[in-house]
């Protein structure tokens, strides 16, 4: 290996105990790849495999903790213990080749695709559609059913306790429910539960809550709870880099393994204001790195522009479609074997890659998002 990559593979140790051999994650993406019934596939275990043991932890895709929370066709399930078989296998493979396994939970809130769910009715804090074409009204949802999806959460900490995997991930991100409540945008609410940023902040803090309390209560063994987030909306009203800080300061309180800062791409700046530049991400590790270790994500291809970001002191980088693309970068890396690293998506390709025919047509049908040759 080049020596100039060393940081990249030394060991990291979380606040919970669990030490990953390495500094490189592979990032939760949706592949579409599931049983209509929530339980994974043959083609998604394969395709796990193939991807782990270079890197230090895998996140899954995500799972949802209801079943009215489904946002993609193909997800697979958390929201059962009769899932938990299913939840197992992912964590096994993972595991199995050297890599740490967190389950990604998760609920779409007014992103659902009515289609998806059992009653064809999107949820979400407030009955605000999302500035999007096509968007549906959501429902509000009943303070009730808000104390049952925290309580979700919890159960769904649980089942992957029981399933083996090392960590949850909390996904408070990507316009999705926890960052629902979070936003002014999408809650309008006048209760406990929204309203004032404080008030905004307390469903995902009561997520964290009942995370935490699953994992006291269940775990045997070290276990990692990380929480992503996005650091900005575009939308008015919408969160401001402001709240963000403010919520990154109460989440560092929580005695949490790792804040995920999700982001197009690593160096971006605001996207609400052209005139910022400075990359979201730093900004963070900058508010609370001393307190909780940050991972840093989007648009790092190369060796060296890995290293380039982990120089800011962030400890912890996810790579996506790097590692679709090249399930080996890490062991290529490695190896001193950079050049050999395959940085086009070719459909000549696609059986080496592990890749199934649906997922194929997943990926390949979001505008730029592989160089496809």
């Amino acid at each position: 290996m080049n020596s100039k990559f060393e940081v990249a593979f030394k060991p990291y140790t979380f606040r919970s105990g669990i030490e990953i051999k390495n500094r490189i994650v592979m990032a939760p993406m949706t592949n579409t790849a599931s049983h209509e019934n929530g339980e994974v596939s043959d083609e998604e275990v394969a395709y796990y495999h193939e991807r782990a043991g270079g890197v230090g932890i895998v996140i899954t895709a995500c799972t949802y903790v209801t079943r009215n929370g489904k946002g993609f066709p193909g997800e697979f399930g958390a929201d059962s213990d009769s899932l938990i078989p299913s939840l197992k296998r992912v964590a096994t493979t993972i595991q199995e080749k050297g890599s740490k396994a967190i389950l990604q939970i998760f609920h779409g809130g007014r992103m659902c695709p009515p289609e998806l769910l059992p009653d064809l009715q999107p949820i979400a804090p407030s009955a605000v559609a999302a500035e999007r074409e096509d968007a549906v009204k959501p429902r509000e949802m009943t303070a009730e059913e808000i104390t049952d999806m925290v309580k979700a959460f919890g159960e769904a900490t649980r089942r992957a306790i029981e399933a083996g995997y090392d960590g949850v991930e909390i996904h408070g991100a990507n316009t999705y429910l926890i960052q629902q409540f979070f936003s002014p945008h999408s809650n309008r609410r006048t209760d406990q539960w929204g309203g004032t940023l404080e008030k905004r902040m307390v469903f995902p803090l009561a997520v964290v809550e009942a995370v935490k309390k699953a994992v006291k209560e269940h775990a045997k063994k070290p276990f990692i709870i990380g929480y992503r987030l996005s650091p900005e909306e575009r939308e008015n009203p919408g969160i401001t880099m402001d709240d963000t800080l403010h919520l990154v300061d109460r989440l560092a309180d929580q005695q949490l393994d790792y804040l995920h800062i999700s982001v197009g791409s690593f160096w971006n700046g605001s996207i609400r204001d052209a005139n910022d530049q400075t990359s979201r991400g730093v900004m963070v590790h900058d508010r609370v790195g001393d307190r909780i270790p940050v991972m840093g994500v989007g648009m790092l291809r190369t060796p060296d522009e890995v290293m380039k970001a982990l120089e800011t002191g962030i400890p912890l980088i996810a790579l996506g479609r790097e590692l679709i693309m090249e399930p080996h970068w890490v062991q290529k890396v490695e190896a001193g074997e950079e050049e050999k690293i395959r940085t086009t998506l070719s459909k000549e390709d696609q059986k080496e890659l592990v890749i199934s025919d649906q997922m194929w047509e997943y990926y390949t049908s979001i505008p730029g998002w592989f160089p496809i040759v």
